[in-house]
């Protein structure tokens, strides 16, 4: 169990399921979720020390070791949604939570219908760091975090999500219903913490429909002082890949000119979906770029975001403040050459 291990999750779940779980319960399901292998074909039983997940969460008060069978008896009991077009799903986290006396481990194991949402994920997905929501404080943040994550590398910058809609996500549709209470508890605090805690901060706009604030844009950009480029969600040594893999990651060694490891390639070519031309035209744009400190997170950035090279701009003034006379230049040449 470790901070650095990558939750993975279909973005069609983040942005189409509902539920209220408190903080504790939020962090183990999502501690889970992180031991979960890319390869996996179903769900096992995870097993792991309730003393180390205590630590995971840095908490200080023993008395949360006890509390472990009770979160996950709550969390057994509690049922969310899932819509999928004139569909709703209606299921549990868990399937099973077995504690052996004496030992101090716990095995979890998801519900089987969580299989399609968590598992042999290849495209639309989102993933993090665990440790992006362990020390958040409002039950909030960690659900924010996710929606906001899902849609960080959208073209036009921002994600605008109808406050009623925000308020179904997040299960609190009757809680704080003066907008102002709602903006202060839940927006306002959670981006204090995924500034301060997590790998992407935001800003936020007011929508209003007529004096009715109605919907929020949420401007999400990169936390570069927390920032850090991912490290495989595996706990054991992954499986070889095969051989043309293998020589993909080869070339996107040598295309980048710094030294990486097999698995920052593995990131920047999946980030690419496997072209090699993508990544060679992001790299010739990082040699345009400012001073880059971390190359493999930039590429990575840059190939989501589809980075543009530069492009130089003439300083208009009152000299040239006017529209240019087209020119055909090769006729141009012709007279300035005396040629008929």
């Amino acid at each position: 169990m470790n901070k650095n291990y990558i939750v993975k999750k279909s973005n069609y779940f983040i942005m189409n399921s509902s539920y209220d779980l408190s903080l504790e319960e939020q962090k183990l399901i999502l501690t889970l979720a992180s031991m979960v292998q890319p390869e996996d074909e179903g769900f096992k039983a995870y097993k792991f020390k309730i003393a180390d997940f205590i630590e995971l969460l840095g908490v200080q008060n023993q008395s949360k070791y006890t509390e472990t069978p009770k979160i996950t008896k709550e969390l057994m009991k509690k049922v969310f949604e899932i819509e999928e077009e004139d569909t709703l799903i209606q299921t549990a986290w868990l399937s099973s939570a077995t504690y052996k006396k004496g030992t101090g481990m716990v095995e979890l194991e998801f519900s089987p219908r969580l299989k399609p949402y968590m598992l042999q994920l290849n495209t639309l997905f989102t993933q993090y760091k665990l440790g992006n929501i362990l020390s958040m404080k409002s039950k909030y943040s960690p659900r924010v975090y996710e929606i906001l994550k899902c849609n960080e590398f959208k073209k036009q910058g921002y994600i605008e999500i109808n406050i009623d809609e925000l308020r179904k996500l997040l299960r609190c549709e009757k809680i704080y219903p003066p907008y102002a209470d709602f903006k202060r508890k839940v927006i306002i605090q959670t981006q204090k913490e995924l500034k301060k805690l997590s790998d992407i901060s935001f800003e936020f706009e007011e929508i209003k429909t007529g004096r009715k604030i109605t919907s929020i844009k949420f401007y999400i950009t990169s936390n570069k002082n927390t920032c850090k480029s991912e490290i495989a969600a595996t706990l054991a040594e992954p499986k070889p890949k095969p051989q043309q893999n293998i020589d993909h990651i080869k070339l996107v060694k040598e295309i980048i000119k710094e030294e990486i490891t097999d698995l920052e390639a593995q990131s920047i070519l999946t980030s690419a979906n496997g072209d090699i031309n993508i990544i060679k035209e992001k790299y010739r744009c990082s040699q345009r770029a400012a001073k880059i400190t971390n190359m493999v997170g930039w590429l990575i950035d840059a190939i989501k975001k589809d980075y543009q090279p530069p492009i130089g701009k003439v300083k208009v003034g009152k000299f040239n403040d006017y529209d240019q006379r087209q020119y055909d230049f090769d006729e141009l040449e012709k007279k300035l050459l005396g040629w008929k």
